[in-house]
């Protein structure tokens, strides 16, 4: 009987200990369970969740390289080209479009080009950047936009204003040294809204018509960084201001070649920013897209430098730093999708075609492409845009060019670059019209005589 009472005694014992450790479990686990820590921003999740770090940090350096670039990389390359008595309106110009397309950004351009609305033009839910929710007074939690996943609402939409605020400031490049301040200020407002906004919408917007990640886009348009949405859209836009508002009554030489290295050298630098932050991310397509994008700068300026040195007999610092930029143009709409081989071909298809663009292609139609915004942009974007329907490789950016048997997305490429192109220029020149019924275009013979900076500005360049 001691030895059962000893057995029971030990047996409720270890049932005692088995029933603790149970809850014990269950109490850890209920902890562990109760864990609200939110999960990582990305795919799927995009409701209070926690940005990646690295992603964030490499989109915040892209904001600042992309903004050096209109400010003061643009400001400082036309501003060298332009004759000295206009090189305060110049810098000015570029200076007073980032200030007002930042207001306009914020107020409705991001709403209209970024959030989901229609194919044609996104929604108003982000009027005034209203309704997004704190990624610093919710504990470091935010609601990303879809469109870049793992970081900010609030970064991503700085990183797609300086892009915002480049492409207009661009077109100051065909109406240089002629056009009024005011009639800028109205043209470039009203086409940032009317033109910049839907066309940016259309190619990346989350449901626009040409939109690559758009599974119902009518037709899908690679353009990983801009050679419709900035640099056709900007370039046909500068041609239809130089058009309407003619010829210049005299022009003379750049005024100052070293303004225009700086300037050009700034563009270089900020593009990786341009380029490899469109990825979005601190990945393998960022590493690619900044490999490409400097094998292509450096193939276009060498050879426009041997173009022109070839017709002209001498090479220049304005030549080999517009085929640098040449260059940039042309590989934007291409560095997420096409590779180092890719990167070479558009890289000489640019120097030879801005070249010819910025020279014969003038000359023969008679306009006056002050700073060659068209010759140096559209064709530019244009020899990008369809090259990149020819040499996307689909192990880098997704997407098979013409090289790789997909002849479709060349075609696609096409119907892009025409789109864009027409609308651009009927939307421009029915702007134009109308500024120039209201406050005129372009300033008096005086003022151009005496030069634009004491004439609007009331300040000279010594």
């Amino acid at each position: 009987m001691e030895l059962g009472k000893f057995a029971r005694q030990r047996l409720a014992a270890f049932v005692a200990v088995l029933a603790g450790g149970a809850l014990l479990w269950l109490a850890l686990g209920n902890v562990a369970f109760a864990d609200d820590t939110p999960r990582a921003c990305g795919g799927k999740i995009l409701e209070k969740c926690t940005p990646n770090s690295g992603d964030t940090a490499w989109m915040l350096t892209s904001v600042a390289l992309v903004l050096m670039m209109t400010i003061p990389g643009l400001g400082l390359f036309y501003g060298g080209m332009v004759r000295k008595k206009n090189v305060g309106d110049t810098v000015m110009t570029s200076f007073a479009v980032t200030c007002l397309v930042t207001i306009l950004f914020a107020i409705l351009t991001y709403s209209l080009a970024f959030r989901a609305g229609t194919p044609f033009i996104g929604g108003l839910d982000r009027m005034f950047l209203k309704d997004m929710l704190s990624d610093i007074g919710a504990g470091g939690i935010g609601n990303p936009n879809p469109l870049a996943p793992t970081i900010p609402e609030s970064v991503y939409i700085c990183f797609q204003m300086t892009f915002a605020i480049i492409t207009p400031a661009l077109i100051a490049g065909a109406f240089a040294e002629r056009m009024k301040f005011s009639a800028m200020l109205w043209f470039i407002g009203l086409w940032a809204i009317f033109v910049y906004a839907p066309v940016a919408h259309w190619v990346w917007g989350p449901d626009g018509i040409f939109s690559s990640g758009n599974d119902n886009a009518w037709v899908k348009v690679l353009d990983f960084a801009g050679g419709t949405v900035v640099h056709i859209n900007a370039g046909v836009a500068g041609l239809m201001c130089a058009i309407m508002l003619g010829r210049r009554a005299n022009s003379g030489p750049a005024h100052n070649m070293v303004l225009t290295f700086i300037g050009a050298s700034l563009l270089w630098v900020g593009w990786f920013g341009f380029n490899a932050g469109s990825a979005v991310s601190a990945g393998m397509q960022a590493g690619m897209a900044m490999l490409v994008t400097q094998i292509a700068t450096a193939v276009a300026a060498f050879t426009w430098m041997l173009v022109e040195w070839s017709l002209k007999g001498k090479p220049t610092v304005v030549g080999i730093c517009s085929g640098a930029v040449a260059g940039l143009v042309a590989i934007t709409p291409a560095s997420g999708f096409v590779g180092p081989v890719g990167a070479f071909a558009i890289g000489i298809a640019a120097g030879v075609a801005c070249y010819w663009g910025c020279t014969g292609l003038k000359r023969t139609f008679g306009y006056d492409d002050a700073l060659d915004c068209f010759g140096v942009h559209a064709l530019g974007g244009i020899a990008g845009a369809l090259l990149t329907g020819v040499f996307a490789v689909k192990q880098y950016g997704g997407t098979a060019g013409l090289l790789e048997g997909n002849p479709g997305q060349f075609i696609n490429q096409c119907i892009g670059v025409a789109t864009v192109f027409i609308y651009d220029a009927v939307i421009s020149l029915i702007i134009l019209v109308i500024v120039k019924m209201f406050v005129g275009l372009r300033v008096s013979e005086d003022a151009e005589r005496e030069g634009l900076d004491l004439a609007l500005h009331g300040e000279v360049v010594h």
